[in-house]
């Protein structure tokens, strides 16, 4: 099932979300859910909290080569266990911020923790725009956006150009 993603400025965006306790059929189905929300949009990572659901799950899949198999990623409660000090600019954009990039600098490779949709821990290294995205979303659940790392000038144009869209949705 398609859900309604959040577009910025959405409190609910700048929350820090909730740690997952355990990993029940309910959050298996959201996860699912957010899967088929970020295809559908399209989209490489969406973040619980861009759908109202303030807690700490992610989902990602940055294959985007045709013909490439799909790698859909579900994280529960993930996080950043190391980064590199070499780093790396991505042109970045967000679901939650339509049509709107900026270049972000970030780590070039993250090793990252967390738990699986069985229940089991897992850890891995990502580098390129996996570790960009995964960093994203992980932000995601911090309440940052990309935009926050822009200076003010840019993030409060992003901002505005975000308030205007919501209002031509809001009478569309």
């Amino acid at each position: 099932m398609k859900l309604p993603i959040l577009i910025h400025p959405d409190p609910r965006l700048k929350k820090v979300a909730a740690p997952v306790a355990d990993i029940s059929d309910e959050l298996r189905t959201l996860a699912d859910n957010m899967l088929e929300t970020m295809y559908d949009a399209p989209g490489i990572g969406l973040a619980a909290p861009q759908i109202a659901v303030g807690k700490r799950l992610i989902v990602l899949d940055c294959v985007k080569k045709e013909g490439e198999e799909p790698r859909p990623l579900v994280m529960f409660n993930p996080e950043v266990v190391a980064s590199s000090e070499e780093c790396n600019v991505y042109e970045e954009g967000c679901l939650s911020i339509p049509e709107q990039y900026a270049e972000v600098e970030r780590p070039a490779e993250v090793s990252v923790r967390w738990i699986d949709r069985d229940g089991n821990e897992q850890q891995e290294d990502f580098d390129g725009l996996w570790a960009t995205c995964v960093q994203h979303e992980i932000d995601h659940l911090d309440g940052k956006l990309f935009i926050d790392y822009l200076k003010p000038l840019k993030r409060q144009l992003i901002t505005r150009k975000m308030v205007k869209l919501k209002r031509e949705m809001a009478r569309a």
